[in-house]
């Protein structure tokens, strides 16, 4: 194994290029297979279960997930691998409560069911939270990209990160406003292969160096957290990190545009519910990977002192060492490729974003107070230009993500899920609380995410100590608790519309 190179070699950029290419090539086939807005945003409703499965995973494990899980066990540990055991919990209740209730309903956008049954301010209010939440999500990916790992492995200057956001941005944006669904869907695919073979690819190479008994360190490092089963002022605690991940993925499941959308893309309930068991399934292969991953660039820079940034030690260069293991200890050629399955989890997941803010932007805001039709042909060519619209907004926007604290795990949920549990409130509400009133979940929805931030940010506000991974259950509960109490006392003669 190579210890010397601390730059890109001429095969790897060879390898970047073919990669950006054919991400292009695939756009452009789309584009003359999208006929309306169904075939644009949906796929037509007909797409194969494993790959939109696929496409799904892809889409919400992002780089940061990619990047901070392996600096997140070299730092503190594996205590935050707790949450797997939250998995399976999690696809009985979406395959069963979800997943049916949805794709009986003829709709588009995951934001029509709340005005079927909560009014038209609640559906605006949800679309409002999703684009906001879904714009910031993409600003740190790009952020995530540009100043984490692209200016830090090739050595240039810190301002360069906005000429690296804008390129990145203009290469999704382009094969995202011309492929449609169907080119995101098969996009993410090939971009979940070169994830998972790049994730392999590195563990195997530093375990034939340096032996599989060698990455597992041989008495409990000093610097990580133990075992601690429930503590709410614990940074990780068994059950916290359990019910964080619960409650992440059955509000995404259950409110978010972009998985919403992946449920309506297939043919029927049994094709969905296969559709999010694949997506299921690859979640707990990444995350055991990463949590390997992790020991093993932790056991190679170890050996590699010298190889740590200057002026840093192991922990606290943690989030840096992926990246720098990617250019310093891998081959010429595959730093390349191990570098496109960086591109690759973060390009999926703004095509899928760009897409979905796109599709509500279109049906739940300009559809909804535009008095006339329009043509299919017309909103198909507005979609496009709204895509790059949307690309222009979290270029910028991912300039400013870089003054938040906390390393890249604390930076996801205080910005990225500081609005999914407030986003799943409506949908909570609306699908499984009869008693709900239109109001009262208007009121109890803005509570929510009042709450959601003065947990993310209740250090700064008040010097307490509240573990982020709080952020999603209190949130939630807060929410639903003031929806159900104002729909009970304030709010009872207030009609509502069954679904």
């Amino acid at each position: 194994m190579t210890t010397e190179r601390i730059a890109l070699q001429t095969l790897d950029w060879i390898v970047l290029v073919v990669y950006f290419v054919g991400m292009l090539a695939i756009g452009f086939y789309f584009s003359r297979r999208n006929k309306n807005t169904d075939d644009y945003m949906l796929g037509g409703r007909k797409m194969t279960s494993w790959r939109v499965g696929l496409s799904f995973f892809a889409t919400m494990f992002s780089t940061v997930s990619y990047l901070s899980m392996p600096g997140e066990m070299v730092k503190n540990g594996p205590m935050m691998w707790s949450f797997l055991a939250a998995f399976p919990f999690i696809y009985l209740i979406v395959a069963i409560f979800f997943i049916p209730y949805i794709m009986k309903l003829k709709i588009s956008s995951a934001y029509e069911l709340l005005e079927l049954r909560m009014g038209l301010k609640n559906r605006l209010l949800a679309s409002i939270y999703f684009l906001a939440m879904r714009l910031v999500w993409m600003a740190v990916i790009i952020y995530m990209m540009a100043d984490k790992v692209i200016v830090p492995i090739m050595g240039w200057p810190v301002e360069t990160a906005r000429w690296v956001s804008l390129l990145m941005g203009v290469i999704t944006i382009t094969y995202t406003s011309f492929g449609g669904l169907r080119g995101v869907v098969l996009t993410d695919v090939v971009q979940t292969f070169v994830l998972f073979g790049g994730s392999i690819l590195a563990i195997l190479i530093i375990t034939s160096d340096l032996g599989v008994s060698a990455i597992i360190p041989a008495h409990w490092p000093e610097h990580w957290q133990g075992w601690v089963f429930f503590d709410t002022q614990a940074r990780v605690s068994f059950m916290t990190a359990l019910l964080s991940m619960f409650g992440w993925h059955v509000c995404t499941a259950g409110s978010d545009q972009m998985a919403i959308q992946r449920y309506l893309a297939t043919r029927d309930t049994k094709a969905a519910q296969r559709m999010y068991f694949s997506h299921v399934v690859s979640n707990v292969l990444v995350f055991v990977l990463l949590a390997i991953l992790g020991l093993s660039v932790m056991a190679f820079f170890q050996k590699n002192a010298s190889l740590i940034p200057s002026g840093h030690t192991l922990t606290s260069a943690a989030d840096q060492l992926f990246p720098r293991f990617i250019v310093a200890g891998l081959p010429v050629g595959l730093s390349g490729l191990v570098l496109a399955a960086l591109f690759a989890a973060a390009m999926s997941s703004l095509s899928s974003g760009i897409n979905s803010s796109c599709l509500v932007i279109i049906k739940d805001l300009v559809l909804v107070f535009r008095r006339q039709p329009m043509e299919e042909e017309k909103q198909v060519t507005l979609a496009k230009w709204i895509s790059v619209l949307i690309g222009l907004v979290v270029v910028i926007t991912s300039l400013g993500i870089g003054y938040i604290k906390g390393n890249l795990l604390e930076m996801t949920y205080k910005t990225i899920n500081l609005l999914t549990a407030p986003l799943f409130v409506p949908f909570f509400m609306a699908m499984f609380v009869p008693r709900a009133k239109p109001t009262a979940v208007f009121i109890g929805t803005l509570f929510s995410g009042a709450t959601a931030a003065l947990i993310s940010y209740s250090h700064e506000l008040f010097s307490a100590t509240i573990s982020f991974l709080w952020i999603i259950p209190g949130s939630f509960i807060a929410g639903v608790t003031v929806c159900w109490l104002l729909s009970v006392f304030f709010f009872h003669n207030e009609k509502t519309r069954p679904l």
